[in-house]
């Protein structure tokens, strides 16, 4: 059960507020607070309360701790008396997965849920006031407002369990992927020499099925990357190198390598940058997947005779935008919220004529995250679409040398 210590204290089936005026005015109060006529009707929500395995954490608008179950001592690490009554700043500590302090800031989940005065659900946290106690959790904050005071009921689930299975899904994946990874190879090699006749000519219908062959592996071998770029990513082995790029270059190698694609779908491949843009402060490789990905998937969804566009424009002082432009298909309502999961499939008509596996957008997130810049997207059906991305623009920092 939920504990409190105060000088004067009305007691509820669910968690108890102090009645005196610094917090709550009356009985009725406490009671809105805490719903304390439906503990009342099921006595079993206190028990349930304090036997929970999530961590539980009552705090005033102030930021002080008022109670906490048996679940949330044992995850802090600190008993119920030498919690109650301190700065959440001192007990919780809240970091984000990036071990960035949150206390303070305008990114601390407590802030937001009181001045938005919503709740905020499933936020992955690391909480705990020293290093033998950290553990990360999945957090739920609620707001809970009774007259002119607000309150806050914080809960945790513990991630620990959740996060070894990943692990070894991880492991497990990345092994497979890299045990594929070297046959396909070897395929796509061999294929190679055929097709250049180093095994003795080859009559057309030959190269023809050989020819299918090789994109079949190409594009096994296409998928096999991308799921390990993504399990690297998710065991924290993904790194991005910075550099001073000229946009310019990145656009003709991008517009190059893509031109065959285009071709082939008969749709017209162009960029749109200025002679001025300014150079860009990212990992060239990087944000030509980025690029290479959107650009991809505009072609498969743009009908044949339509254009495929990259175009840029300063977002602000820092951060460049660019956008790959098509005058495609456009997106359907229902597809929208879940352009950027992983492996999601539409099951638009044209989804399956096209194909694909689902990775393509969440990489290109993946990168321009890393980055520190957003990606989003504008759609019209049957008009077309625009992915647009964010990054940062080249201002003298250290970069270890510039791309030709």
């Amino acid at each position: 059960m939920l504990r409190k210590r105060a000088k004067k204290q009305t007691r509820t089936d669910v968690i108890t507020i102090p009645d005196g005026n610094e917090e709550c005015t009356s009985r009725e109060q406490a009671e809105q607070i805490t719903t304390g006529s439906t503990a009342r009707q099921h006595p079993y929500l206190e028990t349930m309360i304090g036997n929970t395995s999530d961590a539980m954490i009552a705090l005033d608008e102030h930021f002080h701790v008022l109670e906490l179950n048996q679940a949330a001592v044992k995850a802090l690490g600190c008993s119920d008396q030498k919690a109650i009554g301190q700065k959440c700043s001192d007990i919780l500590r809240c970091q984000n997965l990036n071990r960035m302090d949150l206390c303070g800031t305008s990114s601390c989940p407590l802030v937001r849920v009181l001045q938005q005065k919503r709740p905020l659900p499933n936020e992955d946290l690391i909480i705990g006031e020293s290093a033998e106690h950290e553990c990360e959790v999945s957090t739920s904050v609620v707001p809970i407002e009774v007259g002119d005071s607000c309150y806050v009921v914080f809960t945790a689930r513990d991630l620990s369990a959740l996060k070894v299975a990943n692990q070894v899904r991880s492991n497990f994946v990345s092994m497979v992927s890299h045990e594929l990874r070297t046959p396909l190879n070897s395929v796509h090699g061999f294929i190679d020499l055929l097709l250049q006749g180093h095994m003795g000519e080859l009559n057309e219908e030959q190269r023809m099925y050989l020819g299918y062959t090789q994109e079949g592996v190409l594009q096994l071998i296409s998928i096999v990357e991308d799921i390990l770029f993504m399990t690297r990513s998710d065991i924290g082995q993904f790194e991005i190198k910075q550099q001073e790029v000229p946009l310019q270059v990145l656009g003709k190698q991008v517009i190059s390598s893509m031109k065959p694609q285009a071709l082939k779908a008969s749709v017209v491949l162009d960029a749109d940058i200025p002679p001025n843009t300014p150079s860009l402060y990212i990992d060239p490789q990087r944000i030509k997947q980025v690029l290479n990905n959107l650009i991809a998937n505009a072609i498969k969804f743009t009908p044949p005779g339509g254009t495929v566009t990259i175009s840029t424009h300063p977002y602000n002082e820092q951060l460049q935008q660019i956008s790959v432009i098509d005058t495609g298909y456009g997106i359907p309502a229902e597809d929208r919220a879940h352009i950027f999961e992983r492996f999601y499939q539409s099951n638009h008509s044209e989804q399956s004529k096209m194909g694909g596996y689902g990775l393509g957008l969440s990489i290109a997130k993946l990168i321009v995250e890393q980055h520190g810049g957003k990606i989003n997207f504008d759609t019209v059906l049957d008009s077309g679409t625009t992915f647009y991305f964010t990054v940062p623009i080249y201002q003298g920092q250290d970069a270890p040398e510039k791309v030709h």
